[in-house]
C-alpha cells in the first residue's frame, strides 16, 4: 500500500517525508486555502515546492469546470514537474478530461467519487488513480469502506489498472481497513500516518525495558 499525505502545509509533507514511509502528495484548493497560498503564481510556485521536497506523484487540482478548461489547465500543471498528477473532478467534462489526458499520457486523480458507478467511469476513461471520499461518505452515514471494497471487486473483475486512492482518510483504522481491502494507496493526515506507529503496550514495554536496564547498570 502506498502512503500520500493529504496536505499543502510544506513542514508536515518533510516530516512525513522524513519518517521514510512516503510516496506522494494530495493537495486541493481548500488545502490550499488553508496554508495561505491564493493567486495564481503562488500556488503553482507551492506545487514545485512540493515536488522538491517528495519524489513521487503529487495530485494537483484543476480549477476549470468545463472541458477545454480543465485541458488547457492541467497541461500547465502537468508541465510544472514530471510528479505532478492532474487531479479532475468526477463529472462528466472531468470525464472527457481524463480520456484526453490518457491518450496524451498525462497522469490523472479523478477526485470526489462517492460511488462505484463513478469510479467504474473514470476507470474506463483511463484514470491513473480515483480517490473515493471514506470519512465523507461515513460523515452522511455511509459507508466509505464498504465504497472501497465494492470498486476493488469490480477493478479485479475487469483488470482495470486504475489505482483505487483512498481518499478522505481521517483516523489509523480507516487505513487499516482500506490495507485489508486491497487499497493502492490512502492518503490521510499526518497524524493519522504517525499514529500508527503507537500502541500503550509498547509504550509501557519500552518504559519497563529502560527501566530494568537502569536498575542493572547504576
Amino acid at each position: 500500500m502506498k502512503f500520500f499525505i493529504d496536505t499543502a502545509n510544506l513542514a508536515e509533507i518533510k516530516e512525513a517525508n522524513d519518517l521514510g514511509v512516503l510516496d506522494g502528495v494530495t493537495t486541493n484548493p481548500t488545502l490550499m486555502a488553508k496554508e495561505n497560498i491564493t493567486g495564481k503564481d503562488a500556488i503553482l510556485k507551492h506545487y514545485r515546492d512540493i515536488c522538491q521536497i517528495v519524489n513521487g506523484p503529487v495530485s494537483a487540482e484543476v480549477i476549470a469546470t468545463d472541458y477545454k478548461g480543465m485541458i488547457q489547465e492541467g497541461q500547465r500543471l502537468s508541465d510544472l514537474h514530471h510528479n505532478i498528477v492532474v487531479k479532475v473532478p468526477m463529472t462528466t467534462e472531468g470525464i472527457k478530461a481524463i480520456k484526453y489526458f490518457s491518450e496524451n499520457k498525462i497522469r490523472t486523480n479523478c477526485t470526489l467519487i462517492f460511488s462505484a458507478g463513478q469510479a467504474l467511469l473514470a476507470a474506463k476513461a483511463g484514470a491513473t488513480y480515483v480517490s473515493p471520499f471514506v470519512g465523507r461518505l461515513d460523515d452522511i452515514s455511509g459507508d466509505g469502506i464498504a465504497l472501497i471494497a465494492q470498486i476493488r471487486r469490480i477493478f479485479d473483475n475487469y483488470a482495470f489498472d486504475t489505482q483505487i486512492l483512498a481518499a478522505s482518510v481521517r483516523h489509523p483504522m480507516h487505513i487499516i481497513d482500506c490495507a485489508e481491502i486491497g487499497a493502492d494507496v490512502m492518503t490521510g493526515p499526518l497524524k493519522a500516518i504517525k499514529q500508527l506507529a503507537h500502541h500503550p503496550l509498547t509504550d509501557s514495554g519500552l518504559a519497563q525495558f529502560l527501566a530494568d536496564f537502569e536498575k542493572g547498570n547504576k
